[in-house]
């Protein structure tokens, strides 16, 4: 759907140890829509913490989330534990089958792909992680915003802002997505050409995978063992 949209509803994940840009970011965008109700959702309302440290204050649980026409699941360290999470892993399974959009930003997609939902979808996600989307049965493209029909990802964490502005621009017109912008004023002009692996070289890039090594092995364990579990119900 296209052009103008009237009381879209928007619910956004959260976890302990998220990555908190990857869901600001698009939270930003989505309260700025028109008529729009933006849903912070987990398992309680209690404060979660994200892995730097700020608190965050859901506003609904999971069994009180309302009808929704997008969910949208952020990335960071906690993502790995959710991969095994069988109440966030049902709790998506659910609300995609009557939710018209399900979304992602950053290594969100794995989780979407944990719980079956990008089999056979074109998706994105942080570059560091992009190879483990094919271990979902997903078809990993690297691009900063990716559609398939209606699963839409984000890649790593400022992408969160240029996928809501599509995703806004998809539902509710171009013109709202770009005063949106506008109101924002989101005219990046960063100080360094260094935000990809191709831009910022393979010395930097090294590094950056060095300090990062740990957390992907993690993540990686944690995808292995989700395909594993796909592929025990036939999924992927």
């Amino acid at each position: 759907m296209t052009g103008s949209a009237r009381n879209l509803s928007f619910g956004l994940l959260m976890f302990p140890d998220m990555t908190q840009l990857d869901l600001t970011g698009p939270y930003e965008v989505f309260s700025r829509v028109p008529d729009a109700r933006t849903h912070l959702l987990w398992k309680t309302v209690d404060p979660v913490q994200t892995d730097r440290g700020l608190i965050m204050l859901p506003t609904a649980t999971l069994d009180e989330c309302p009808p929704l026409d997008l969910i949208c699941v952020p990335g960071g360290p906690g993502q790995v534990a959710l991969m095994s999470d069988e109440t966030v892993l049902a709790f998506l399974r659910k609300t995609a089958q009557t939710c018209r959009y399900i979304t992602s930003v950053c290594t969100g997609s794995l989780v979407l792909g944990a719980a079956g939902l990008l089999t056979g979808y074109r998706a994105t996600t942080h570059w560091a992680s992009l190879d483990q989307l094919s271990l979902l049965g997903a078809r990993p493209v690297a691009a900063r915003v990716v559609f398939d029909r209606n699963r839409i990802t984000g890649a790593g964490v400022t992408s969160g802002i240029d996928f809501a502005l599509a995703v806004t621009a998809h539902l509710a017109g171009e013109d709202v997505a770009k005063q949106i912008q506008l109101q924002m004023e989101y005219d990046p002009v960063p100080p360094f050409d260094a935000g990809s692996p191709g831009s910022a070289g393979p010395a930097i890039t090294t590094r950056v995978a060095a300090r990062m090594e740990a957390l992907q092995a993690r993540r990686r364990e944690a995808t292995l063992r989700a395909a594993d579990a796909l592929q025990a119900l036939g999924e992927p």
